[in-house]
């Protein structure tokens, strides 16, 4: 059964969720599949010419199928690097759902995947009464879990993990991304998470390595049903 859209949740920030989300774009188009991204909320945004924009998102928008319009990709561009709920707080504005599930729910309509970027760790405070967590809960999207690999990676997966599967979300898998290339007993740092998380391995990222090069390393099946 393929899925047509996914949340990409991350054990913290910094960790590669957008390098793992555009890899996965770039997989998923090699499988012969339309598909976009979208990072719904955004924060540390810098106002240009065409408007405000976010690094984060104009990656996805750049390993997207096709060209958008960036106000579907990123529908609420912040610009203090806070916490999204601070951030907003400090501008005034209240971050709701409404026009974050009509920006999905375009991208859905025109795509056959849509690959969903979570902003920081899984329970970031979006506003009074939604965390992060509120979008895939809301919107019953199936999560992939991106793990930094280095030092304390292994508690913060578990932990995360835990939380995805106590907030009633299906965990789809993981994917691990050497962000620290001198991490030491790296190997045996996977091997505990193969063994210890509840969800498939869809991939490890080399260190290093751009999106569109890293892409066969991510399996895609239990996306796309092949």
């Amino acid at each position: 059964m393929s899925i047509p859209a996914v949340f990409i949740a991350g054990t913290d920030t910094g960790i590669g969720k957008t390098h793992a989300s555009c890899t996965l774009l770039h997989a998923l188009r090699h499988a012969g599949d339309s598909a976009c991204g979208m990072k719904p909320v955004a924060s540390g945004c810098v106002d240009t010419d065409e408007g405000r924009r976010n690094d984060d998102a104009l990656a996805l928008l750049a390993a997207s199928s096709v060209p958008l319009p960036y106000e579907l990709i990123n529908p609420v561009a912040l610009s203090e690097p806070l916490s999204p709920h601070l951030a907003a707080a400090h501008e005034g504005r209240v971050i709701g759902l409404p026009p974050l599930r009509d920006a999905f729910e375009a991208l859905q309509a025109s795509h056959d995947r849509v690959v969903v970027e979570g902003v920081g760790g899984w329970m970031v405070p979006l506003a009074p009464g939604l965390l992060a967590s509120g979008l895939p809960k809301a919107w019953q999207l199936p999560v992939i879990l991106v793990i930094g690999l280095r030092l304390g990676c292994l508690s913060h997966a578990l932990l995360t993990a835990r939380a995805i599967v106590a907030d009633g979300c299906h965990l789809l898998g993981w994917i691990a991304n050497r962000i620290d290339p001198a991490m030491e007993a790296a190997e045996e740092n996977l091997a505990s998470l193969h063994e210890l998380l509840p969800a498939p391995c869809l991939g490890v990222l080399p260190h290093g390595v751009e999106p569109a090069l890293a892409a066969s390393e991510l399996d895609v099946r239990p996306i796309t049903g092949g």
